[in-house]
Protein backbone atom coordinates (compact mmCIF):
# COMPACT_ATOMS: atom_id res chain seq x y z
CA UNK A 1 0.00 0.00 0.00
CA UNK A 2 2.96 2.10 0.60
CA UNK A 3 4.30 1.71 -2.97
CA UNK A 4 1.22 3.08 -4.92
CA UNK A 5 0.25 5.99 -2.11
CA UNK A 6 4.23 7.22 -3.26
CA UNK A 7 3.46 6.70 -6.88
CA UNK A 8 0.07 8.59 -6.43
CA UNK A 9 2.09 11.44 -4.76
CA UNK A 10 4.70 11.38 -7.29
CA UNK A 11 2.67 11.91 -9.93
CA UNK A 12 0.27 14.73 -8.71
CA UNK A 13 3.69 16.56 -8.44
CA UNK A 14 4.29 16.14 -11.63
CA UNK A 15 0.98 17.26 -13.02
CA UNK A 16 1.03 20.25 -10.31
CA UNK A 17 4.35 21.54 -12.08
CA UNK A 18 2.77 20.56 -15.33
CA UNK A 19 -0.03 22.72 -15.10
CA UNK A 20 2.17 25.38 -13.84
CA UNK A 21 1.90 28.21 -17.05
CA UNK A 22 4.44 31.18 -17.20
CA UNK A 23 3.13 34.71 -16.83
CA UNK A 24 6.33 35.90 -17.00
CA UNK A 25 7.62 38.98 -19.51
CA UNK A 26 10.47 37.11 -20.56
CA UNK A 27 8.64 33.81 -21.44
CA UNK A 28 6.94 33.43 -25.29
CA UNK A 29 4.39 30.48 -26.36
CA UNK A 30 5.87 28.72 -29.18
CA UNK A 31 2.78 30.38 -31.38
CA UNK A 32 3.86 33.87 -30.51
CA UNK A 33 7.19 33.40 -32.48
CA UNK A 34 7.42 34.81 -35.96
CA UNK A 35 4.65 37.27 -35.09
CA UNK A 36 4.55 41.09 -35.71
CA UNK A 37 4.78 43.24 -32.06
CA UNK A 38 3.71 46.51 -31.39
CA UNK A 39 6.46 48.60 -29.21
CA UNK A 40 5.63 51.33 -26.96
CA UNK A 41 7.97 53.04 -24.55
CA UNK A 42 7.65 54.85 -21.68
CA UNK A 43 8.79 55.84 -18.00
CA UNK A 44 7.66 53.47 -14.54
CA UNK A 45 5.44 55.67 -12.62
CA UNK A 46 5.07 52.91 -10.17
CA UNK A 47 6.02 49.32 -9.04
CA UNK A 48 3.88 47.41 -6.85
CA UNK A 49 4.18 43.91 -5.26
CA UNK A 50 1.16 41.64 -6.18
CA UNK A 51 0.53 37.80 -6.57
CA UNK A 52 -0.89 35.47 -9.68
CA UNK A 53 -3.54 33.87 -8.42
CA UNK A 54 -2.58 29.81 -8.61
CA UNK A 55 -4.36 27.31 -11.53
CA UNK A 56 -7.77 25.89 -10.56
CA UNK A 57 -7.36 23.26 -12.72
CA UNK A 58 -9.42 19.27 -12.18
CA UNK A 59 -6.14 17.67 -11.63
CA UNK A 60 -5.33 18.71 -8.09
CA UNK A 61 -9.17 17.77 -7.51
CA UNK A 62 -9.09 14.09 -9.26
CA UNK A 63 -5.19 13.43 -7.72
CA UNK A 64 -6.09 14.63 -3.92
CA UNK A 65 -9.56 12.16 -4.59
CA UNK A 66 -7.44 9.68 -5.52
CA UNK A 67 -5.11 10.04 -2.78
CA UNK A 68 -7.92 10.37 -0.37
CA UNK A 69 -10.17 7.55 -1.55
CA UNK A 70 -6.79 5.34 -1.44
CA UNK A 71 -5.66 5.93 2.34
CA UNK A 72 -9.45 6.03 3.34
CA UNK A 73 -9.87 2.70 1.71
CA UNK A 74 -7.09 1.31 4.04
CA UNK A 75 -9.11 2.41 6.92
CA UNK A 76 -10.84 -0.99 8.37
CA UNK A 77 -12.63 -3.63 6.42
CA UNK A 78 -15.79 -4.29 4.55
CA UNK A 79 -18.84 -1.59 4.41
CA UNK A 80 -16.48 0.80 7.06
CA UNK A 81 -13.55 0.68 4.47
CA UNK A 82 -15.95 1.38 1.79
CA UNK A 83 -17.17 4.67 3.54
CA UNK A 84 -13.92 5.66 4.60
CA UNK A 85 -12.72 5.51 1.21
CA UNK A 86 -15.94 7.54 -0.40
CA UNK A 87 -15.46 10.06 2.46
CA UNK A 88 -11.49 9.70 1.92
CA UNK A 89 -11.72 11.12 -1.67
CA UNK A 90 -14.18 13.74 -1.11
CA UNK A 91 -12.16 15.57 1.34
CA UNK A 92 -8.86 14.82 -0.51
CA UNK A 93 -10.19 15.99 -3.75
CA UNK A 94 -10.90 19.17 -1.33
CA UNK A 95 -7.56 19.60 -0.06
CA UNK A 96 -6.08 18.55 -3.76
CA UNK A 97 -7.47 21.41 -5.38
CA UNK A 98 -5.86 23.72 -2.89
CA UNK A 99 -2.85 22.12 -2.58
CA UNK A 100 -2.55 23.18 -6.32
CA UNK A 101 -3.54 26.43 -6.39
CA UNK A 102 -1.34 27.10 -3.42
CA UNK A 103 1.32 25.16 -5.62
CA UNK A 104 1.05 27.44 -8.53
CA UNK A 105 0.87 30.64 -6.97
CA UNK A 106 3.17 33.53 -8.26
CA UNK A 107 4.95 36.75 -6.96
CA UNK A 108 4.16 39.45 -9.38
CA UNK A 109 4.15 42.85 -10.02
CA UNK A 110 1.53 45.77 -11.19
CA UNK A 111 3.58 48.22 -12.72
CA UNK A 112 2.39 51.67 -14.41
CA UNK A 113 3.65 53.27 -17.30
CA UNK A 114 3.42 56.55 -18.16
CA UNK A 115 3.34 56.55 -22.14
CA UNK A 116 5.74 58.70 -24.28
CA UNK A 117 2.71 59.87 -26.38
CA UNK A 118 0.58 60.58 -22.83
CA UNK A 119 -1.52 57.86 -21.21
CA UNK A 120 -0.81 55.72 -18.25
CA UNK A 121 -0.69 51.73 -18.48
CA UNK A 122 -1.37 49.07 -15.34
CA UNK A 123 0.60 45.94 -16.63
CA UNK A 124 0.77 42.52 -14.65
CA UNK A 125 3.44 39.99 -15.23
CA UNK A 126 5.53 37.57 -12.86
CA UNK A 127 8.50 39.23 -10.87
CA UNK A 128 11.27 37.33 -12.15
CA UNK A 129 12.54 40.99 -13.60
CA UNK A 130 13.42 44.11 -11.58
CA UNK A 131 11.42 47.54 -12.23
CA UNK A 132 12.01 50.68 -10.89
CA UNK A 133 10.21 53.85 -10.68
CA UNK A 134 11.79 56.79 -13.11
CA UNK A 135 13.22 53.76 -15.03
CA UNK A 136 12.72 53.72 -19.34
CA UNK A 137 10.66 50.63 -20.20
CA UNK A 138 9.83 49.17 -23.75
CA UNK A 139 5.71 48.13 -23.38
CA UNK A 140 5.91 44.93 -26.44
CA UNK A 141 1.75 44.50 -27.41
CA UNK A 142 0.45 41.43 -29.59
CA UNK A 143 -3.02 39.60 -29.70
CA UNK A 144 -4.37 41.38 -26.60
CA UNK A 145 -1.30 40.50 -24.06
CA UNK A 146 1.10 43.57 -23.02
CA UNK A 147 4.80 42.47 -21.88
CA UNK A 148 7.12 44.99 -19.84
CA UNK A 149 10.94 44.94 -20.93
CA UNK A 150 13.96 47.04 -20.32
Amino acid sequence: MHISRLIVITLLSVFLAACASSNSGSVYSREDARKTQTVRTGTVESVRQVKLEGTKSPIGTVAGGAIGGIAGSSIGSGKGSTIAAVIGAVVGGIAGSAAEEVATRKDALEITVKLDGGGLLAIVQEADEAFSAGERVRLIESGGTTRVSH
